[in-house]
């Protein structure tokens, strides 16, 4: 598949952030089978970013872990480039602290649940979530990774749905 990956690192420091080959290696996971070529950019960024970033274009205050910005395209035209993948680091380290998750796991789960959004995946309905999630366990097992909703499931089975992700996707 042809790959043309831009990985930035726009915070401080690098320390305790996924190498450019691990992330392209999550992102040809989460390509693989839905897309031959793609184009595509993963910033990782500092809390200050995240921030401004989430309140432009959520409408939300503080920093989220993962937007996703597609690529909108002409109708009938399908360019090789997706969007942009925004990953903002002190979230995503926190989050799997809390989580009690390992945080290179952590990253391989919010690095593909991004991919899946340029790809046009969502999950603001239950039925829609259910798919993009099973999408994520298959591709994260693959990549010898946990499921990342087992302990959400584990531990409130009958109340449905509870994801820890925030919600991401579309123009957002």
């Amino acid at each position: 598949m042809a790959l043309e990956l831009d990985v930035q690192y726009a915070t401080g420091s690098r320390a305790g952030l996924p190498a450019r080959r691990s992330i392209e290696s999550w992102v040809r996971a989460a390509l693989a089978g839905r897309r031959r070529g793609a184009q595509l950019a993963v910033r990782i960024v500092a809390e200050d970013e995240g921030r401004a970033l989430n309140e432009r274009y959520r409408r939300r205050g503080g920093p989220t872990n993962v937007l996703s910005f597609p690529f909108e395209h002409p109708e009938r035209m399908r360019p090789p480039l997706l969007g942009d993948i925004v990953l903002c680091a002190p979230v995503v380290q926190r989050e799997a602290a809390d989580q009690g998750k390992p945080p290179r796991a952590h990253w391989a789960h919010l690095v593909v649940h991004g991919v899946l959004h340029l790809l046009g995946h969502d999950h603001e309905r239950p039925r829609e979530a259910a798919r993009m999630e099973g999408l994520e366990r298959k591709i994260l097992a693959g990549l010898g990774y946990p499921d990342p909703y087992a302990a959400e499931r584990a531990a409130a089975p009958s109340r449905g749905r509870r994801t820890s992700l925030k919600k991401t996707g579309r123009g957002q």
